[in-house]
């Protein structure tokens, strides 16, 4: 009669490795985010099974230098918002430039009501958004997500992963509700 191999960790006793480790390798080596019928299928295993093995991870990740960051179906791993600036300057990396009042509004717009069109966005704030929304593209802060179904198919815009990096957000929930921001302040 054979036993069950023994877990200790992430490895089993046969040397196997668990499956939240082996979605970490993945994650480690992807150059962006994997969905997760993606992971399910390079792991052979069900969306089911990677849910709850990211859970195991994100769990483990508690307190530690990496993080998992999820968007939709995405996910990927990155280091902890808390360690930016030690990770800026190891990397030699300049110093995030400051958004202006513009910038953050026409984000904050975006975060809230992706996918969302230039004239929906004109139309909240009043006043032309082009070099703004030029502006939030070429820092890759936003995306174009496709086309409007309407009378000149305007372009869809939606936050991106790096929006979520550079506002230590795992996701867009974690975005305070719209009734809890005062008005007057900036979001």
């Amino acid at each position: 009669m054979t036993s069950s191999p023994k877990k200790e960790g992430h490895v089993f006793g046969d040397g196997v490795l668990s499956l939240a480790a082996r979605v970490e390798s993945l994650l480690f080596v992807a150059d962006g985010p994997a969905s997760v019928t993606r992971l399910a299928e390079a792991l052979e295993a069900t969306p089911g099974q990677i849910e709850r093995a990211l859970a195991d991870l994100e769990a483990a990740y508690a307190g530690r230098g990496l993080r998992l960051q999820r968007a939709g179906n995405r996910v990927q791993l990155i280091t902890a918002p808390e360690a930016a600036s030690c990770v800026e300057r190891f990397l030699g990396l300049e110093v995030r430039t400051r958004l202006s009042r513009a910038a953050l509004e026409t984000l904050a717009i975006i975060a809230y009501r992706h996918p969302i069109t230039r004239p929906e966005i004109e139309a909240i704030r009043g006043v032309s958004s082009d070099s703004v929304l030029r502006t939030l593209l070429s820092v890759g802060l936003i995306e174009e997500v496709g086309r409007a179904p309407t009378v000149g198919r305007p372009i869809l815009y939606s936050t991106t992963f790096e929006f979520l990096q550079h506002f230590g957000l795992h996701s867009l929930d974690e975005l305070p509700s719209l009734g809890s921001v005062p008005v007057g302040e900036e979001v």
